[in-house]
C-alpha cells in the first residue's frame, strides 16, 4: 500500500473536536492517517474549505496532506446544504488526481454518506477500490430520535443506500452496526468488515485527579459529574442535567459538594438554540453547580476525564462511543446509555454502567451508584484503564490496512474477470 485517499466532506481533521460538526471522526480520521503515515503509507484527505484564508494544501503530519477543496461558499453552510455541492467537491478531487498518472492512489476510504458519494465517483475514475465508513446511518438514528430532535431526511436515506450498494467494503465499528448494515440497508456481508476504533492510550493515561482539579478550578472534594461531546440533541447533554436535579432533590446536602461539568460547543440542531443547554440549567435550579467550558484539545480535555468522578454518555445513538474509551483510558469510570457500540466501549459492571433509556430518574440512580459509593467508583476505576487498553488505534489501523488490502485483490480479480468476458 503507497497512498490513500481519504475523502471528508463535511468536516476537516484540522478542526477542534467538540463543536460544529467536528468530533469523533475527525479524531478517528486524524489518529489512522497520522499512523498510516508512521508505517510509510502517505494520505491525503479530501475536505471542502471554510475559509479563504486556508491553504490549497496543509501538512497534518509527516505524510499526511490536508487539500482543501473549493466547493460552494467558504461560510455559512450548512451540513444539510452539502449535498447540492457534492458535484463541485467531486470536480476538484477528480482535478487533484488527474494531475498525476494513473494507479497514484491505490484505495479510496470515504468517511460519512457526503463523502460516500464523491468516493462513488472517484473510485470509477481512479481505478480502485472504495472503502467507506458510515460513522452514523440515517434509518438508525431516526429510530431513536431525541426529543424535539429533527429526523434524518429521505435523500440522506437513499444517498446511504446507492454507497452501501456501490462501496468495495464498509467498515463497521461493531457487529451491531455491522448488522445494521446488513438488515437494514441490504449490504453484502462478505463485505462489511468489522474494526473497532481506538483511543489514544500515549495521551489519555492515569494522571493526578488533584492535580487536575487544581488546574480547573474545582474543589478537591467535589463530586464531580462530566460530559464531553457537542451540544445537540443526540447526545443528550440535557439527561445529565435533569439527573442532576434529581439528585439535588434527594439529597439536598450533596449541592454544596455536586459541580456538573459540561465540555462542548453547540452543534447541529443544537445551534438553533445555543443557550438552550443554560437555560434548563437555570429552569431546574441547578445554575449553581453546572459548568460549562468550551471544547478542550487532547491534554486539556484528558485531564477533564482525571478530574471527574465518572464521565456520562447518554447519547441517544452512537456507532462506538470515543468519549468513553478516552475516559476510561484515563482511569474514569462512565455511565453510558445502552445504545449503538456504547455496550461495547463499555463494560457494564466492570469499567462502568451501562443505562437502558433516558428518564432521569433511573440516570440518577446510576449515577449515584458509580460516583457516591466509593466502594462501587473504585472496583470501576481500577478495571477502566484494562479495558480502553483493549482498543488502540494501531490495532485500528492495522486492521484498515489490511481491508484495503483484501479490498484491492478483489478489486483487481472483479477488473480482470470483466475484461475475460468481454473478450
Amino acid at each position: 500500500m503507497r497512498r490513500v485517499a481519504v475523502l471528508s466532506v463535511h468536516t476537516s481533521p484540522l478542526e477542534q473536536p467538540g463543536t460544529g460538526d467536528a468530533g469523533g471522526m475527525n479524531v478517528y480520521i486524524v489518529q489512522t492517517a497520522t499512523r498510516m503515515a508512521r508505517r510509510g503509507v502517505e494520505v491525503e484527505i479530501f475536505t471542502r474549505a471554510t475559509s479563504s484564508d486556508l491553504p490549497p494544501v496543509a501538512e497534518l503530519a509527516p505524510g499526511v496532506k490536508v487539500r482543501h477543496v473549493v466547493a460552494g461558499p467558504f461560510e455559512g453552510l450548512g451540513k444539510d446544504e452539502l449535498p447540492g455541492q457534492l458535484c463541485a467537491f467531486t470536480a476538484g478531487v477528480l482535478r487533484a488526481e488527474a494531475r498525476h498518472e494513473p494507479g497514484y492512489y491505490d484505495v479510496v476510504h470515504s468517511h460519512y454518506w457526503l463523502s460516500g458519494q464523491v468516493g462513488w465517483l472517484a473510485r470509477d475514475r481512479f481505478g480502485v477500490p472504495l472503502v467507506h465508513s458510515a460513522h452514523t446511518l440515517a434509518k438508525v438514528k431516526n429510530a431513536s430520535l431525541a426529543q424535539g430532535d429533527v429526523p434524518e431526511p429521505r435523500g440522506r436515506v437513499i444517498g446511504e443506500e446507492q454507497v452501501v450498494a456501490e462501496a468495495d467494503r464498509m467498515i463497521a465499528n461493531t457487529d451491531v452496526e455491522a448488522a445494521e448494515l446488513v438488515d437494514l440497508y441490504d449490504a453484502d456481508p462478505a463485505k462489511v468488515l468489522v474494526v473497532p476504533p481506538g483511543v489514544d492510550l500515549e495521551r489519555f493515561t492515569p494522571g493526578s485527579s488533584a492535580f487536575a482539579r487544581v488546574e480547573l478550578g474545582l474543589p478537591q472534594d467535589a463530586v464531580v459529574l462530566a460530559f464531553a461531546g457537542r451540544i445537540q440533541p443526540l447526545k443528550a447533554p440535557d439527561v445529565l442535567l435533569r439527573a442532576a436535579a434529581e439528585l439535588l432533590a434527594r439529597d439536598p446536602g450533596l449541592r454544596s459538594r455536586l459541580v456538573v461539568l459540561v465540555v462542548g460547543g453547540p452543534s447541529g440542531n443544537g445551534l438553533e438554540q445555543p443557550k438552550a443547554l443554560q437555560e434548563l440549567a437555570a429552569a431546574l435550579g441547578i445554575t449553581d453547580v453546572v459548568r460549562f467550558l468550551p471544547p478542550q484539545s487532547g491534554d486539556a480535555l484528558a485531564q477533564v476525564y482525571r478530574a471527574a468522578d465518572l464521565v456520562a454518555v447518554p447519547s441517544y445513538n452512537e456507532s462506538f462511543g470515543l468519549v468513553a474509551l478516552e475516559a476510561q483510558a484515563c482511569g474514569t469510570p462512565v455511565v453510558a446509555a445502552c445504545v449503538g457500540g456504547l455496550p461495547v466501549a463499555v463494560a457494564d459492571g466492570v469499567s462502568g454502567t451501562l443505562v437502558d433509556g433516558h428518564d432521569p430518574a433511573r440516570w440518577a440512580r446510576a449515577l449515584a451508584d458509580a460516583a457516591l459509593d466509593p466502594a462501587r467508583r473504585e472496583h470501576l476505576a481500577s478495571n477502566a484503564v484494562g479495558h480502553a487498553r483493549r482498543f488502540s488505534w494501531d490495532r485500528t489501523t492495522d486492521s484498515l490496512l489490511d481491508g484495503y488490502a483484501e479490498a484491492r485483490e478483489a478489486f483487481r480479480a472483479t477488473v480482470e474477470e470483466e475484461i475475460r468476458v468481454e473478450r
